[in-house]
């Protein structure tokens, strides 16, 4: 009779376990919806700080849960997903909008398509290095384009 107990007891105790544990590691999530190329960079990224989940820093190991929002610093951009159902398999670039929202702000979007201009100057070979009158013209050069 106590055996039976004890045995109906652990049973129910497995299954609330595995009813709870619904949840996904976040690094297997961010590789899932095609945020990093690889789960080992999800999980670099994690250790390093740059993803919180709900404006909380998080582990590798967290689980995230339907409803979360994932914020991901990558370079100076932060991309803001909404978790719309956990899922652990790797998703084709279609699909990934099935289950998860980009609710990045237009604002850091813009960001991407800022354009990175880059200006540089000829100098003749074997002219040396400028003098302090030739770096003063180069800064006023320089200012005066980025004023434009």
């Amino acid at each position: 009779m106590i055996m039976n107990i004890m045995i109906v007891v652990m049973e129910i105790i497995i299954i609330t376990r595995n009813m709870e544990s619904t949840g996904v590691r976040l690094d297997k999530y961010l590789w899932s919806i095609r945020v990093f190329k690889t789960r080992a960079d999800a999980t670099e990224a994690c250790k390093s700080g740059r993803v919180t989940i709900n404006q909380i820093s998080a582990k590798s190991s967290r689980e995230i849960k339907e409803g979360d929002i994932i914020i991901v610093r990558k370079g100076a951009i932060r991309f803001s997903y909404r978790v719309i159902v956990p899922v652990d398999k790797r998703q084709s670039a279609k699909s990934v909008e099935d289950y998860a929202e980009n609710i990045t702000p237009k604002e850091e979007l813009d960001k991407l398509s800022a354009p990175l201009e880059t200006f540089t100057l000829k100098r003749d070979r074997g002219s040396g290095r400028p003098t302090k009158k030739d770096r003063r013209k180069m800064d006023d050069l320089y200012s005066s384009f980025l004023e434009d």
